[in-house]
This record gives structure tokens, sequence and C-alpha cells, in this order.
């Protein structure tokens, strides 16, 4: 596909500033830190959205009885911490014999915050519900809870009914767009997105945002729809077969500008 003029000229534009549109790593070891150093690069990491709590008393009203589930599947970190959150507010104690099915690796290991680490009690897959659905369909006669946000991918739910399993959505949490406001008279080269919240949260905060010379990458299909949906140029995208994940997208990018 052909590069559009405007495509052209950003890409003869230096990249030297970017702002990932996440919490800053909690270690040294990032390979977004590799990547500012490698290549003499600003990164500044800063949440567009946030997580609120629901409260026990509104989480009441969807009648969701979380006794009745054997097992929990578990797509994030806020997930685990609000579930059991939820069950401490409402005086619930999880049972010894609960199964724990996790998108990720990192979210089973911090699941150990919680509960203690058993292999016939905690699964975990790659990265996303289909990686974890051979697992899962080893399961089928669990009664499953999955905790999600008010704003959640529809695609896990559609993989679940595709299968047959018997689950229970349960809204415990909600995402929330940040106060933005001291970010206004900041300009970045690049902007890093990783969720349709997060483009959701630009748009709220800077009603009036023009795009105009400024990168925009996204990380995931529905993300990168989500930026095309709201009329915004979609530079830098991840993950690809060249590039699967958003410091590589982002680091043969800057390869070709920088140049």
């Amino acid at each position: 596909m052909p590069l559009s003029k405007t495509e052209v000229s950003t890409m003869s534009l230096k990249v030297k500033t970017i702002l990932v549109t996440q919490p800053k790593p909690e270690t040294d070891k990032s390979p977004y830190f590799d990547l500012a150093k490698k290549h003499s690069l600003k990164i500044d990491f800063r949440p567009f959205i946030q997580v609120e709590p629901i409260s026990a008393k509104d989480f009441r009203k969807d009648k969701v009885n979380i006794p009745e589930h054997t097992a929990v599947i578990l797509t994030s970190r806020n997930a685990a911490d609000h579930f059991f959150r939820i069950c401490t507010e409402l005086r619930i104690t999880v049972p010894e014999t609960m199964k724990y099915f996790c998108v990720s690796e990192s979210t089973a290991y911090y699941l150990q915050k919680f509960v203690v680490f058993r292999k016939r009690k905690i699964f975990f897959g790659k990265q996303t519900i289909n990686d974890l659905m051979d697992v899962l369909k080893k399961h089928k006669k669990e009664k499953f809870l999955v905790p999600c946000t008010d704003i959640h991918k529809q695609e896990i739910f559609e993989t679940l009914d595709t299968h047959g399993l018997d689950y229970t959505k349960a809204v415990i949490y909600k995402t929330v767009a940040s106060d933005l406001s001291d970010l206004e008279k900041v300009n970045y080269d690049v902007l890093v997105f990783f969720s349709p919240s997060g483009i959701t949260s630009l748009l709220k905060n800077f009603p009036k945002f023009k795009q105009n010379n400024t990168r925009i990458a996204a990380f995931g299909p529905t993300t990168a729809q989500a930026v095309l949906d709201a009329g915004l140029r979609l530079d830098i995208q991840a993950p690809v077969p060249a590039a699967p994940s958003m410091t590589m997208a982002l680091e043969q990018y800057i390869k070709k500008a920088n140049k």
C-alpha cells in the first residue's frame, strides 16, 4: 500500500520524544529504557486511564453469587486485585478449592499476593484468552467467574460462548479517564496507546486535539481501530509479524525517521 503525503512527510520528521500512556515500569529492566538510551530519546510515562473500584453495594445489585463458582478467569492484575477486594468487602471466604485461570504468566505469579501458588490450582496462557482455551476446555465442568471492568473486551466473552463454557460476568471495577490538564501545552513526537479507553481519554481531555505531526502508535487491533474511528492517523502498529512488541515497532519506525 503506497504511503499518503502526510505519512511521507511525518516519516521525514525525527523522533526525539515519546509519551507512553501507561504507568512507568517498576524495574530498570524495561525495553523502553533500552530504546531511550540507544536512540537518545526522552520517553515519559503517563496513564491516560485509571481504575476505580465498584462498591460492594453496587456490586450486590448485579446479583452475582461468587461462592457458587468453582473457578475464576483473570485477565489482568487489576482483575485479581478487585476480585479479592470485593470478596473481603462482602466477607466472602474464597475456598481453598477455587481454581484460577490467568491469561498471562505474570498475572498468575501476581496471584501469590493472595493465594498459595499450586500447579493444580493456578493455570495460565501466553497472553490472550485464545491461548488459554486449550486449558479451559479441559475444565469444562467448572463454573467460571470472570471479574472485569465496565469497559471490557467483548472478544473474551464471545470466545467463552463459542466453546460453551459456563461463566458469569462480574463487573467489579470501572475504567475512567485520567485528568491530563497539565499536558495541555506539552507536545510529543509520538503518543503510544494500548487500549481504546486511552483514545477516549485523549479526546475527553483535549476535545480540540489536532494530530498534525504527532505520530500515533497503537498496540492491538481494537486500539488501532479506535484511532481510525476517532479520525486520527495511525502511524505505528503492533503486534505485527515483523514487530511483535510495541518497543520493536517503535524502534523500526525510529530507525527510518532518524536516519
